[in-house]
């Protein structure tokens, strides 16, 4: 296997890890948009290549000509998928490419007044960006009909993980319990999106599929939860009418659903690692320790 990463950033650089503990074999390459970025990779055992967004890259056609497995993680721009836009020929040209996997979000759904829903239900983005990653996905569908090509678009709840959870917004203060009666968000624990992936990449497997906690819970609760697990003050209730947030944090609020995980489960035969998020912020607490 030689898999190649657009956007070596949190998710990617897990999965790559994931990938390489079950084939120590297996060759990892992949985009950062930094010299410094790819200064402090060079000593992961993969290739870091310049990758700006607004440009192609010989070096990085270059590695694709052997490419077997391409992972996108990049979020498009208003014109649509970047990778597709600068790469699509080498990308139709690379004769060992074997599978192709995108990253999206549970966004593409919009607003379900928090019922349950699964990958049946209608795409009805309520912002911008989430509009942006419906046209992204079918583009990627295209090029893999075109190819012949198997795709597993994986729409992606929250991510959080060690480095980036409730803790550290605990310890830097900026953890706010903003209470809207009645919402609840989706996570996923960055573990599990590298599991699924290697597993998805090992199985090529084919089909678009949430990947989502078991439980959608009240932002308010995990952070509660969060600060009595590490010994702090539990941060009072934000009334969401009069929270003070940016037009990006209140688009979040705009959604309100339960994404069922259960046909990625059945799919690749699996339960996750972090089924909630108790199980996944223990987790955190552990490897800090």
């Amino acid at each position: 296997m030689k898999a190649f990463f657009f956007g070596l950033g949190f998710s990617s650089l897990a999965s790559a890890r994931a990938m390489r503990q079950r084939d120590p074999g297996v060759t990892i390459a992949g985009t950062v948009r930094s010299q410094a970025k790819a200064n402090l990779l060079a000593d992961c055992a993969l290739q870091a290549l310049l990758f700006d967004g607004k440009a192609s890259s010989p070096d990085v056609a270059e590695a694709l000509a052997d490419t077997t497995h391409l992972i996108q993680s990049i979020a498009p721009d208003e014109n649509g998928d970047l990778v597709l836009r600068h790469f699509r020929d080498e990308l139709a040209s690379a004769r060992q490419l074997e599978w192709l996997c995108y990253y999206s979000t549970v966004g593409v759904y919009g607003d379900f007044g928090g019922e349950w829903i699964d990958e049946t239900a209608p795409l009805v983005p309520r912002n911008m960006r989430s509009d942006r990653r419906v046209i992204a996905e079918q583009q990627w569908r295209d090029f893999a009909s075109e190819r012949g090509l198997p795709l597993t678009i994986l729409r992606l709840a929250g991510i959080y993980g060690p480095g980036r959870s409730t803790f550290d917004k605990l310890r830097a203060g900026t953890a706010r319990r903003v209470v809207k009666p009645g919402q609840v968000f989706n996570r996923i624990h960055v573990e599990d999106i590298a599991r699924v992936t290697a597993l998805a990449a090992e199985a090529r497997l084919e089909g678009t599929f949430n990947l989502s906690d078991d439980e959608p819970a009240p932002p308010q609760d995990v952070i509660e939860h969060a600060a009595r697990m590490i010994g702090m003050p539990v941060p009072p209730d934000l009334p969401y009418e009069t929270a003070e947030m940016t037009q990006m944090q209140r688009s979040f609020y705009r959604d309100n659903k339960r994404v069922s995980n259960r046909a990625i489960k059945r799919a690749l035969g699996i339960e996750l690692l972090y089924p909630d998020y108790r199980a996944g912020l223990a987790q955190i607490l552990e490897s800090e320790q």
